[in-house]
């Protein structure tokens, strides 16, 4: 039986040689093993490929890191329907592994063929994933591209915390040392970036595999000396450097060593007392060797919070381990982690209690609202920030919303909140109130809030009732917008009430008296009345009175003159004077005529003329008569003489 690895185990080179001269065997090929044969898996994960080994069913030990397994897990999942980026060294056996999730299919993103994302396609999703050991600030720096190039995204943040902590913990220690000490694997990407941190921060930095790579005497003239250590860097290593600088009588550098390896653990709760206060950090007494301090940041997350107000010397408190040293022997802890686990306790009474909540909002984010509730940080999605639909959700940042809890897990720190579900609660409790306080038949006042080509909704004290079409004008309306705009007050008559369906009928119309009615009042057969051309059609026009009802104008009516179409004579909009010729009131029909009143204007003419000439006629023969009277005078008047 032999125990077999495809590949170093983790990348340091001293401790695979130690493994090697135990027995462990490095292989090739999977058709290489027997039965017998156990097989280890390295840390930085194995590609898909090598799993065929399963089949073999030979003992296999998986120590691949759990961060990658998770980043292989993510991308084997996303793989189908989004395109997989790898932000990452496309050389490093973790990018490896990784991208052997995706077939090798992968877009790998480092720092040499980044400008390759302006030129991506902008019509599908990239599912985003980092490899663990990277510098956050390069991440986000593509990320920033991605958003650049208003590239749809998204975004997985896969950096090992520990190791962004370990790289925290190596800048803050460079600063404060004589020189620093970096055990690891020469090739291995996180202790390089650690050595390479260090020199950024110090100039006296000893990168090596372990403690017998330094001449001890070149570090016997610095009085303090920092020591850091790779991922990979086995722990033999380690304590062997620290048990080799145990020799030196330097007892400052051998306690800050010492202080390091603690019982004390992060994330441990601790009791402790102040010693001081000022305005930017709290100093406490933890029982420890070192004391502890909390920055302002881990006070409170408002800017305006006051420590010397909040806190004074003697106060017993609650605090949480963050760090076990800050660089200068303190450390470092945190006073708002513990509220914020006791506020988790309150919050999840409130929930079970279904009591509301008052979100704080700080920011918007993919798919809704980042917030704060009691002091923890939860989410609010796009969809429950309101009933009606927020195309902009920045205007809700800094605004304090009363909220609902729709999803608690304490476990895993979530917190979602609702905004809609209090709105629902809000406008069903008005709809209550409006439908307990109208009856069909009443007429209330309104305000018109949107236009459909269906009809009119109107607001009716806080609750929309829908004026439909055909009771908006007791004449025919093409769309609604011919009789109301929005926001036009109007007063609208309740037509029927159904709160099963949330549904409330209005009409307009009912308002104001039938146009019927008051033309039947005000008008009679032969009446001459104004109107105007509403529609046109081949057998006539429609004519709209002024009382609001529409008759009819035959194309007959139009004119003396023989009329084709109305369209030859008539366009809608003409204003006209008609002739009222029938009303079927059984029917609700008017017929009109224009040639009518032409008609009586002829007759009228002719008879004038026929009276005319009459007169005439008669003139003429008084004038006769008057002569042959003025003649029989003159006869007379001779006959005279001649007697």
């Amino acid at each position: 039986m032999k125990v077999n690895v495809f590949n170093d185990i983790i990348h340091n080179s001293t401790e695979m040689s130690r493994l090697f001269s135990k027995g462990l065997k490095k292989i090739e090929e999977i058709d290489n093993l027997t039965p017998d044969d156990i097989i280890v898996l390295r840390a930085h994960g194995s590609k898909m490929g090598e799993k065929e080994l399963l089949e073999k069913h030979n003992t296999t030990y998986d120590y691949v890191c759990p961060y990658v397994k998770r980043i292989q897990n993510i991308v084997y999942k996303n793989n189908l329907d989004k395109k997989v980026v790898i932000i990452g060294n496309g050389e490093h056996p973790e990018v490896i592994s990784i991208n052997s999730y995706t077939n090798d299919e992968a877009i790998i993103i480092n720092e040499e063929n980044a400008e390759l994302i302006e030129k991506l396609p902008n019509d599908i999703e990239y599912c985003i994933v980092s490899q663990t050991t990277l510098r956050r600030d390069f991440v986000n720096e593509i990320i920033n591209k991605f958003d650049s190039a208003k590239l749809s995204y998204e975004f997985h943040d896969t950096i090992c915390d520990a190791t962004r902590d370990r790289q925290i913990a190596c800048k803050e220690l460079a600063l404060k040392v004589d020189a620093m000490i970096v055990l690891g694997d020469l090739k291995s990407s996180n202790s390089t970036k650690l050595a390479n941190i260090a020199r950024q921060n110090n100039d006296n930095v000893f990168f090596v595999d372990s403690i017998h790579s330094i001449d001890l005497n070149e570090i016997r003239k610095f009085n303090k000396i920092g020591i850091t250590a790779g991922a990979s860097t086995p722990d033999w290593i380690i304590k062997e450097a620290i048990e080799t600088m145990e020799n030196f009588d330097n007892k400052e550098m051998m306690e800050a060593i010492e202080s390091s390896f603690t019982k004390i653990r992060r994330g441990d709760v601790l009791q402790g007392t102040v010693i001081y206060v000022t305005d930017n950090e709290v100093s406490v007494n933890i029982n420890y060797r070192s004391d502890g301090i909390i920055s302002k940041d881990e006070v409170s997350n408002s800017p305006d919070a006051v420590l010397t107000e909040m806190f004074k010397p003697g106060d017993v408190i609650d605090v949480s381990v963050l760090k076990m040293d800050d660089g200068d022997g303190n450390v470092v802890l945190s006073y708002k982690r513990v509220q914020n686990l006791k506020n988790w306790d309150v919050v999840e009474e409130m929930f079970n209690n279904g009591e509301l909540v008052n979100a704080t909002i700080q920011s918007v984010v993919k798919g809704g609202l980042k917030c704060e509730v009691e002091g923890l940080n939860a989410f609010m999605p796009a969809s429950d920030v309101s009933v009606h639909f927020q195309k902009d959700l920045s205007q809700f940042v800094g605004e304090d919303l009363e909220s609902q809890i729709i999803d608690f897990d304490k476990s895993k720190r979530r917190i979602i909140v609702s905004r809609r579900e209090v709105e629902k609660t809000e406008i069903q409790k008005v709809k209550d109130e409006v439908y307990n306080s109208i009856v069909e038949g009443d007429v209330i006042e309104g305000t018109v809030q949107r236009l459909t080509n269906f009809g009119a909704f109107v607001d009716i004290g806080g609750v929309d009732g829908l004026i439909h079409i055909s009771e908006l004008s007791w004449n025919r309306v093409k769309h609604p917008s011919d009789v109301v705009t929005p926001g036009q007050t109007v007063n609208v008559m309740v037509l029927k009430v159904d709160p099963e369906k949330d549904r409330i009928a209005l009409g307009l119309k009912q308002t104001s008296e039938e146009p019927w009615v008051v033309f039947t009042k005000n008008s009679k057969v032969g009446d001459i009345v104004e109107g105007k051309v509403v529609n046109l059609l081949d057998f006539g026009a429609f004519i709209r009175l002024d009382s609001g009802v529409d008759g009819l104008l035959h194309v007959s009516q139009i004119s003396r003159d023989h009329v084709e179409k109305p369209a030859d004579k008539l366009a809608i909009g003409d204003e006209v004077t008609v002739k009222i010729t029938e009303i079927d009131e059984e029917n609700q029909k008017i017929s009109l005529s224009i040639k009518a009143i032409d008609d009586d204007k002829f007759k009228a003419e002719k008879a004038e003329a026929a009276k005319v000439e009459e007169e005439k006629e008669k003139a003429e023969v008084e004038e006769f008569a008057q002569a042959d009277d003025d003649f029989n005078t003159s006869i007379g008047d001779m006959l005279n003489l001649e007697d």
